[in-house]
Protein backbone atom coordinates (compact mmCIF):
# COMPACT_ATOMS: atom_id res chain seq x y z
CA UNK A 1 0.00 0.00 0.00
CA UNK A 2 2.73 2.47 0.97
CA UNK A 3 4.65 1.57 -2.19
CA UNK A 4 1.57 2.37 -4.30
CA UNK A 5 1.17 5.74 -2.59
CA UNK A 6 4.84 6.58 -3.16
CA UNK A 7 4.51 5.53 -6.79
CA UNK A 8 1.45 7.77 -7.23
CA UNK A 9 3.25 10.72 -5.58
CA UNK A 10 6.31 10.27 -7.83
CA UNK A 11 4.13 10.16 -10.95
CA UNK A 12 1.84 13.06 -9.93
CA UNK A 13 3.86 15.47 -7.76
CA UNK A 14 1.72 18.56 -8.48
CA UNK A 15 -1.55 16.75 -7.80
CA UNK A 16 -0.11 15.28 -4.60
CA UNK A 17 1.17 18.68 -3.45
CA UNK A 18 -2.21 20.26 -4.17
CA UNK A 19 -3.95 17.56 -2.13
CA UNK A 20 -1.62 18.12 0.84
CA UNK A 21 -2.12 21.90 0.61
CA UNK A 22 -5.91 21.52 0.56
CA UNK A 23 -5.82 19.14 3.50
CA UNK A 24 -3.67 21.60 5.47
CA UNK A 25 -6.02 24.47 4.60
CA UNK A 26 -9.06 22.51 5.79
CA UNK A 27 -7.33 21.63 9.05
CA UNK A 28 -6.24 25.23 9.69
CA UNK A 29 -9.71 26.64 8.92
CA UNK A 30 -11.40 24.05 11.14
CA UNK A 31 -9.08 24.77 14.06
CA UNK A 32 -9.49 28.55 13.61
CA UNK A 33 -13.28 28.36 13.58
CA UNK A 34 -13.34 26.09 16.66
CA UNK A 35 -11.11 28.46 18.64
CA UNK A 36 -12.89 31.61 17.49
CA UNK A 37 -15.37 33.44 19.71
CA UNK A 38 -17.38 34.19 16.56
CA UNK A 39 -19.89 31.45 15.76
CA UNK A 40 -21.73 30.83 12.50
CA UNK A 41 -25.50 30.61 12.95
CA UNK A 42 -28.45 29.51 10.84
CA UNK A 43 -31.28 31.76 9.68
CA UNK A 44 -33.55 30.33 12.39
CA UNK A 45 -31.02 31.14 15.09
CA UNK A 46 -30.57 34.65 13.66
CA UNK A 47 -34.33 35.25 13.69
CA UNK A 48 -34.49 34.11 17.32
CA UNK A 49 -31.62 36.44 18.29
CA UNK A 50 -33.23 39.37 16.47
CA UNK A 51 -36.71 38.80 17.94
CA UNK A 52 -35.89 37.58 21.46
CA UNK A 53 -32.51 39.13 22.30
CA UNK A 54 -32.66 42.39 20.33
CA UNK A 55 -29.69 41.41 18.14
CA UNK A 56 -28.25 43.99 15.78
CA UNK A 57 -27.62 42.98 12.16
CA UNK A 58 -24.53 44.42 10.46
CA UNK A 59 -24.54 44.12 6.66
CA UNK A 60 -21.01 44.35 5.23
CA UNK A 61 -22.02 44.57 1.55
CA UNK A 62 -21.62 47.68 -0.60
CA UNK A 63 -24.06 50.59 -0.18
CA UNK A 64 -25.57 49.77 -3.58
CA UNK A 65 -26.19 46.11 -2.73
CA UNK A 66 -27.53 47.12 0.69
CA UNK A 67 -30.08 49.48 -0.90
CA UNK A 68 -31.27 46.73 -3.26
CA UNK A 69 -32.32 44.60 -0.28
CA UNK A 70 -31.20 43.99 3.30
CA UNK A 71 -32.47 42.44 6.51
CA UNK A 72 -34.84 44.90 8.23
CA UNK A 73 -33.14 47.40 10.57
CA UNK A 74 -29.65 46.26 9.51
CA UNK A 75 -26.76 48.67 9.84
CA UNK A 76 -24.63 48.96 6.70
CA UNK A 77 -20.91 49.02 7.56
CA UNK A 78 -18.46 47.68 5.01
CA UNK A 79 -15.71 45.25 5.96
CA UNK A 80 -13.08 47.98 5.51
CA UNK A 81 -14.99 50.34 7.84
CA UNK A 82 -15.15 47.64 10.51
CA UNK A 83 -11.47 46.80 10.01
CA UNK A 84 -10.53 50.46 10.54
CA UNK A 85 -12.68 50.70 13.69
CA UNK A 86 -15.39 52.96 12.19
CA UNK A 87 -18.39 51.55 14.02
CA UNK A 88 -20.67 54.61 13.93
CA UNK A 89 -24.09 53.88 15.46
CA UNK A 90 -23.05 50.28 16.15
CA UNK A 91 -20.79 51.47 18.98
CA UNK A 92 -23.76 51.79 21.38
CA UNK A 93 -24.75 48.14 20.85
CA UNK A 94 -21.64 46.46 22.30
CA UNK A 95 -23.63 44.54 24.92
CA UNK A 96 -26.19 43.17 22.43
CA UNK A 97 -25.72 40.18 20.13
CA UNK A 98 -24.39 41.25 16.71
CA UNK A 99 -25.07 39.22 13.56
CA UNK A 100 -22.66 40.05 10.73
CA UNK A 101 -23.94 39.29 7.23
CA UNK A 102 -22.42 39.46 3.75
CA UNK A 103 -23.68 38.44 0.32
CA UNK A 104 -23.33 34.66 0.69
CA UNK A 105 -21.68 33.93 4.05
CA UNK A 106 -18.08 33.77 2.84
CA UNK A 107 -16.81 37.27 3.71
CA UNK A 108 -18.39 37.98 7.08
CA UNK A 109 -15.97 36.11 9.37
CA UNK A 110 -13.08 38.61 9.26
CA UNK A 111 -15.26 41.68 9.99
CA UNK A 112 -16.98 39.70 12.76
CA UNK A 113 -13.59 38.84 14.28
CA UNK A 114 -12.72 42.58 14.32
CA UNK A 115 -15.93 43.32 16.26
CA UNK A 116 -15.21 40.53 18.72
CA UNK A 117 -11.69 41.85 19.33
CA UNK A 118 -13.11 45.38 19.74
CA UNK A 119 -15.14 44.24 22.76
CA UNK A 120 -18.54 43.40 21.32
CA UNK A 121 -20.04 40.82 23.69
CA UNK A 122 -21.40 38.19 21.32
CA UNK A 123 -20.75 38.23 17.59
CA UNK A 124 -22.14 35.81 15.02
CA UNK A 125 -21.99 35.32 11.26
CA UNK A 126 -25.02 34.30 9.21
CA UNK A 127 -24.59 31.05 7.29
CA UNK A 128 -25.20 31.65 3.55
CA UNK A 129 -25.58 35.41 4.12
CA UNK A 130 -28.26 37.52 2.48
CA UNK A 131 -28.50 35.07 -0.44
CA UNK A 132 -29.56 32.29 1.92
CA UNK A 133 -31.93 34.66 3.74
CA UNK A 134 -33.73 35.70 0.54
CA UNK A 135 -33.57 32.13 -0.78
CA UNK A 136 -35.80 31.10 2.14
CA UNK A 137 -38.24 33.88 1.15
CA UNK A 138 -37.48 35.79 4.33
CA UNK A 139 -38.25 39.53 4.04
CA UNK A 140 -35.76 42.08 2.77
CA UNK A 141 -36.13 45.82 3.24
CA UNK A 142 -35.24 48.15 0.36
CA UNK A 143 -33.70 51.60 0.24
CA UNK A 144 -31.99 53.56 3.06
Amino acid sequence: MLQEIMQFVSRHPILSLAWVALLAAVIVMTVKSRLSKVKEITRGEAIRLINKEDAVVVDTRSREDFRKGHIANAINLTASELKSGSYGELEKHKAQPVVVVCANGTKSREPAEHLSKAGFASVYTLKDGVAGWSGENLPLARGK
